[in-house]
């Protein structure tokens, strides 16, 4: 297996933990591979999305709309308003 530049042995990975950190916090993926065979991935850390937060925000957003109105305008008027 020819070596990619995101591709490193466990034994050089081991040695250059620290910079190879650096390079996933800048959002690179590195393969670790062990006899040229892939056998983990280091990618960014991705906070987990909390749903209820998500659909209560959601649920905010539509109480919102179904309270708010124009008035009678339209949106198109008001854009055309803004733009004069």
């Amino acid at each position: 297996m020819t070596q990619r530049w995101n591709e490193f042995g466990a034994a050089r990975a081991k040695n250059s933990l620290g910079p190879l950190l650096d390079r996933v916090a800048r959002g690179d993926e590195i393969v670790i591979t062990r006899h040229g065979r892939p056998v983990a991935r280091l990618v960014p850390y991705r906070a987990p999305v909390d749903r209820e937060k998500v659909r209560r925000a959601i649920a905010g957003v539509r109480r919102t709309r179904k309270s708010s109105s124009l008035g009678g305008l339209k949106i198109r008027d008001s854009i055309e308003e803004g733009r004069r």
